[in-house]
């Protein structure tokens, strides 16, 4: 995949890079290297959690397979979570998605996601401020929020806690003018309390595409079509939906919070059959743990 360097002021300089250079300091961008073709900009930024619960996961691909129906790009940080499930909602609906980096081009980051950045580059780009072989180091990811936002006309944030790093994206966008959205979340557990927070300082409430619909008048009909693109490749799946160490009842329990969740999308996750499925729920729901609800539903009897 050819990668190419983008200085400020090159005709396929990202027009809202600009904007931070209003914010002083260190926040402008001078140079950027690029893998693939950026997509129309700006877009919509879609971030959250890197430990997001199923429900999360299963919002932000649905956020990212709704945007890329319409036509609007996605752009989020390429994490494991909620940014991987929005990329691969959108490139699984036929759009197109914009990935920014906290490393360098060349640095396989993170290494579960590539297949992810395969079809990301052939469907849109990657995109990082650092050179090449730059490693990805703990700062570079609160910094390389500012791109995410500067890219983006809005920002939803799905799921996140009260010390996620999806915060400071909304903190850039806010800083920048750009529209600050949130994912409802319950609030009986920790995994929303930073986004519902921000909901309650004055961030818009997101509950579908419509929301959007004043930024991108797209948002407001229907899609044009819910076939994927020729020549997608296959997605792989998300790691925090693969078994890996420990047994079945407590990855479940790491998956699933207070608000219900639906029983297919959990033995998805579990690769378990309904029928494996009902004995583990049913062990613990008998040792309090977990409740089954009315309509397949299933959710965190305690914290």
């Amino acid at each position: 995949m050819t990668r190419r360097g983008l200085e400020a002021g090159d005709e396929r300089w990202p027009p809202g890079l600009a904007d931070l250079d209003q914010l002083g300091g260190p926040s402008g961008v001078r140079s950027l290297w690029v893998e693939g073709e950026l997509p129309a900009l700006p877009g919509v930024a879609v971030v959250g959690s890197r430990q997001a619960t199923v429900a999360g996961l299963e919002a932000a691909r649905r956020i990212g397979a709704d945007l890329g129906r319409r036509g609007v790009t996605v752009v989020s940080g390429f994490a494991t979570g909620v940014d991987g499930a929005a990329h691969r909602g959108c490139l699984g609906a036929g759009g197109q998605t914009v990935a920014v980096l906290g490393c360098g081009l060349a640095v396989d980051y993170p290494r579960s996601h590539s297949r992810l950045r395969t079809e990301v580059s052939v469907r849109g780009a990657v995109v990082s401020e650092y050179t090449a072989w730059d490693a990805p180091r703990a700062w570079h990811f609160p910094h390389r929020n500012r791109i995410i936002a500067a890219l983006s006309r809005a920002v939803v944030v799905v799921e996140a806690g009260e010390k996620s790093g999806a915060l400071s994206t909304a903190r850039w966008a806010a800083d920048l003018g750009r529209e600050v959205l949130a994912v409802p979340g319950s609030i009986l557990g920790p995994a929303h309390q930073g986004s519902n927070r921000l909901l309650r300082d004055g961030a818009r409430p997101y509950l579908d595409v419509s929301d959007l619909s004043d930024l991108f008048p797209e948002c407001v009909t229907p899609p044009v079509s819910n076939r994927r693109r020729k020549g997608a490749l296959p997605r792989d799946p998300d790691p925090r939906l693969v078994v890996g160490g420990g047994s079945h009842a407590s990855r479940l329990l790491t998956l699933i919070e207070a608000e219900p969740v639906h029983r297919e999308l959990v033995a998805q996750a579990l690769s378990l059959d309904p029928a494996e499925l009902a004995v583990l729920l049913g062990e613990l729901e008998l040792e309090g743990h977990v409740r089954s609800l009315p309509g397949g539903l299933v959710a965190r009897a305690r914290w």
